[in-house]
């Protein structure tokens, strides 16, 4: 399993909590449309998800982010 494969499993996993629609989760996934987030939700779970990886996700950054695969990319650049 790469870094990738890994990261990205575990931010399904960090999503779970916020899955509240049972939305099955790839990496097309939309945070928006399909899991349906509020603000709240979102900076919540961008919260959990530094803390996971110990890395600091920007504002500019978030905007930019739409899929959880997306996102899955962030986080492997900025770990690395």
């Amino acid at each position: 399993m790469s870094d990738r494969d890994s990261i990205f499993d575990t931010v399904k996993a960090q999503i779970e909590p916020f899955n509240k629609k049972g939305v099955t989760v790839t990496e097309a996934t939309t945070f928006q449309g399909d899991l349906e987030w509020d603000s709240l939700t979102v900076m919540d779970f961008v919260a959990a998800i530094e803390d996971e990886f110990d890395i600091i996700i920007t504002m500019n950054m978030q905007a930019e982010i739409e899929t959880v695969g997306q996102l899955a990319d962030a986080v492997a650049k900025l770990k690395n």
